[in-house]
């Protein structure tokens, strides 16, 4: 890996990742020469999804973009950033609620993560209703997703029991 390489990491736990989401990560590769969407496995945090669903769904999604990779993680944020060199996080703002939750997590993964730049990108307004919290609740109900998520997650769910 070149030193002066920019590299960058959205984690996530993407329950499901959404259109939303997939937007962010497009609009940061012409600034980024790698980005890593990560997936942070948190044990208190039950999930819709196993790990392994999600890591394909990513692979799938990200396969034509050779600059990105999928990876997952546990613990810090910061150490997985350190583990790949990256200097930078990438965060999604849809709405002043995410803002002031981001910006306490940003000035605290700063001061552990050795200086690592939050950086943050406002949603679409397109995409600013999109959550995976509610595409996960419309799931349980039954509901169509199609709008919210990537065409491989909607042919997935279509065929399975949820």
């Amino acid at each position: 890996m070149a030193e002066n390489q920019k590299i960058l990491v959205f984690p996530g736990s993407f329950d499901p990742i959404t259109n939303g989401h997939i937007d962010l990560v497009q609009r940061t590769i012409p600034l980024f020469d790698k980005i890593y969407v990560a997936i942070g496995i948190n044990n208190a945090k039950s999930t819709l999804f196993d790990l392994e669903t999600r890591i394909k769904w990513l692979k799938e999604i990200f396969k034509e973009y050779p600059t990105i990779e999928v990876g997952h993680f546990e613990g810090l944020t910061v150490n997985f950033c350190k583990s790949v060199g990256a200097r930078y996080i990438l965060r999604g703002l849809r709405n002043a609620s995410d803002f002031d939750y981001e910006k306490t997590i940003s000035q605290l993964n700063s001061i552990i993560g050795d200086n690592l730049e939050t950086i943050f990108f406002i949603s679409k307004p397109e995409f600013s209703h999109i959550s995976s919290t509610i595409v996960r609740e419309i799931i349980k109900g039954g509901g169509n997703v199609k709008n919210f998520v990537p065409r491989v997650i909607s042919k997935d769910l279509k065929n399975s029991k949820f």
